[in-house]
Parts: structure tokens; C-alpha cells; sequence
């Protein structure tokens, strides 16, 4: 008697059901990952789905998803899951560099079961955590031609190599994040556009006005101090007459990289119009304020402007202060009093620092 075993029509159905579930599931999934991408323009949210769909529907032992930094031209770690997953976020990858690098450069996917025979590989990342990657499956995240990251699977944890059906997924799963992350930054820019100063990419007076309110109102809440600087560039007037208007232009913009040496990731600094700026300081006292003005006009002295157009030009400042609750009782009168300070310095000797409390100027 044979021992071949009989395929009956009952098994085959079986295994083709199976087969069929298993499809099903993965429709499915995708079916869940494209509306869920699909229902938020917040970058982060966006960020926090892939990382969690990734890890139901693909095994592997660690899993990265890399964002392309246009301006240093390399990709940086803003997601890592897995072993020294903290070690790793502050490694970066110049564009063509190792596997992920490649991927991202030459905006193709590619399946790695060995590394150690692909000259791509860089160790770099394993260096850094003390993991070893044996196999690798990358692939570009991509809109309109261009890509914006990669997203990339370190070794399988099932069978020890990624196949084609790996491959195939993270794919799919790539083209949905990357239109999620397209729409998530134009968003961001449109946003930014509304509240950004087109010249010196500090904020505008609009954004100050929205910002100041909800700080006034935190401060009020928690009974925290808050502090304003208010100043104005001294005969900028006779730049522009001088050297013309474009000249002029490029200084205030050279005065926003002054401005931000001296800002803490709180406070906010904004173009308040012409040659006026703004700074908003949250928790800070007016003494508070006060030294951090003395060192911002330190700095704005020290500064020789346009060197870059052969002027080497020297500019001072006037600048008023004001704070909540010592000075101003509500944001209206805290912009008002750091203005009225500032043009009694105007007006006295220029290049100085006042407060003004109660209408009387105290120069320091």
C-alpha cells in the first residue's frame, strides 16, 4: 500500500483559505494605515501611526525611520525602535551613506540578507549602540520625486532574512507616510507663513499679539513673572539713506542672528515693524529681563554689520523694558510701557536700557 498522502479537495481548500485570510488581513491593515495617516496633519501624530503600524505588521528586531535634513544634506533618526534606540537618535548619515543613505540618495528600496557583503553598509549606527545588523530591507519615502526620509527594518526576527512580501509591505507602507508627511509639512509652512516676518524669519507682530495674551494669562494663572524688551535700532534711517533700502534690509535681517544668540527655547522674538523688534520673556523677572538686555546690547555693539558687502557698519540700539505683574497689568499696557521706556531712551542719549513704571522712565 503507497504511502503518498492523498490531497484531498477539502485540504487544498483549506490551504488556499488560509492564504486567503492572510491577504485579507494585510488588506485590511493597509485599509486602516491609509485612514488613519489620511486624518491628521499633525507631523507627530502622523510619526507616532507608522510607528505603530510598523510594528503589527512587520517583525523585525529593530525598525528606524529616517527624515532627509535639506539644508545639512543628511538624514537624521526621528523615530528608532529596538535595542540602543536612544543611543542611536543623535547619529547622523550624510546622503549616500551606508545603506540608508543610499536608499534615500539614489530614492530606490533595496533588500540586504547580509550586510557584511554589501560595501553600502556603514556601521556607524551599530558603533554608536553596540547592536550588530545582519540583514536590512530600506526604502525611500517619496512624494513628487522627491524623497523625505527612509524608513528601514534591521533584522528579521521570524526566520533570520527578510523576503520580497517584506519588501512589498514597508513599500506601501512608505508611499502612505510619505504623502502624510508632504501634507503635514505644507500645513507647517502654510502656518508658519501667517505668523513668520518675511525679511528677518522672526515672528511678526501677529503672532506676538497671540502670544503675548496667552502668556499674560499663564503668568496671571500660575502667578509668574513675564518680561518685555522692546527696542529700536538707532539712525537706521541713515543706512537706508546711505547705502539704500536693500542694504538696509540685509542688516535687519543679520540683527535677527544677533537676537537669537541671546533666546531661550521659551521666549519669543518677533519684527515688530521698520526697525522694531520685540522680545517676549516667560518666567522672567525684570531684573531678569534686564541682564539678558545688557548682554543682547553687548552683543548688538560688538557686532560689525555687512562685513560680508565690505561696510563693517556699527550700530546701537535703544531698548525698553516692562513686566507683568510689576509694571503692566494686562498685555496692551506691557507693550506700551517697554515702548514708552524705549523712546525715553530715544529721545534722551540713545544706546541705552530704561524701564518705565507708573510713567516715569528709571534709565539703568
Amino acid at each position: 500500500m503507497s504511502n503518498t498522502p492523498i490531497h484531498t479537495p477539502e485540504a487544498d481548500d483549506s490551504t488556499a483559505l488560509s492564504e486567503h485570510d492572510k491577504r485579507v488581513q494585510q488588506l485590511n491593515t493597509f485599509n486602516e494605515i491609509g485612514k488613519a495617516l489620511t486624518s491628521t496633519l499633525d507631523l507627530r501624530e502622523v510619526l507616532n501611526i507608522v510607528m505603530e503600524k510598523i510594528s503589527e505588521i512587520l517583525t523585525s528586531q529593530n525598525w528606524s525611520l529616517l527624515l532627509v535634513d535639506e539644508e545639512k544634506d543628511d538624514l537624521y533618526f526621528e523615530i528608532v525602535v529596538g535595542e540602543g534606540a536612544e543611543k542611536i537618535k543623535n547619529v547622523r548619515l550624510a546622503m549616500g551613506e551606508g545603506i540608508a543613505g543610499w536608499v534615500a540618495k539614489e530614492g530606490k528600496p533595496v533588500l540586504v540578507p547580509d550586510v557584511n557583503k554589501d560595501p553600502r553598509f556603514s556601521n556607524k549606527a551599530d558603533r554608536s549602540s553596540n547592536f550588530e545588523t545582519k540583514s536590512v530591507v530600506c526604502v525611500p519615502m517619496k512624494s513628487k520625486g522627491k524623497c523625505l526620509g527612509v524608513i528601514e527594518l534591521i533584522n528579521e526576527v521570524e526566520d533570520g532574512s527578510f523576503g520580497e512580501e517584506d519588501l512589498l509591505m514597508l513599500m506601501i507602507l512608505a508611499d502612505y507616510t510619505a504623502i502624510a508627511i508632504e501634507n503635514a509639512n505644507y500645513l507647517k509652512e502654510v502656518q508658519e507663513l501667517t505668523i513668520t516676518d518675511d525679511l528677518t524669519k522672526l515672528h511678526n507682530s501677529r503672532h506676538l499679539d497671540s502670544f503675548l495674551e496667552y502668556e499674560v494669562e499663564r503668568a496671571r494663572r500660575y502667578k509668574m513673572d513675564l518680561s518685555l524688551i522692546f527696542f529700536d535700532l538707532d539712525k537706521f534711517k541713515h543706512v537706508n539713506d546711505t547705502y539704500g533700502h536693500l542694504v538696509g534690509s540685509t542688516l535687519l535681517k543679520e540683527m535677527a542672528s544677533v537676537i537669537q544668540v541671546i533666546l531661550r527655547k521659551v521666549d519669543m522674538a518677533c519684527r515688530y515693524g521698520g526697525d522694531e523688534f520685540v522680545i517676549v520673556l516667560p518666567q522672567t523677572t525684570r531684573e531678569q529681563a534686564y541682564r539678558a538686555t545688557v548682554k543682547l546690547r553687548e552683543l548688538v555693539n560688538e557686532h560689525r554689520f555687512l562685513q560680508d558687502k565690505g561696510l563693517n557698519l556699527q550700530i546701537t540700539a535703544s531698548f525698553g523694558i516692562a513686566s507683568y505683574p510689576q509694571d503692566a497689568k494686562d498685555k496692551l499696557e506691557l507693550i506700551n510701557l517697554a515702548d514708552q521706556a524705549m523712546y525715553k531712551v530715544k529721545m534722551d542719549t540713545r544706546d541705552g536700557i530704561a524701564t518705565l513704571s507708573n510713567n516715569k522712565a528709571e534709565e539703568q
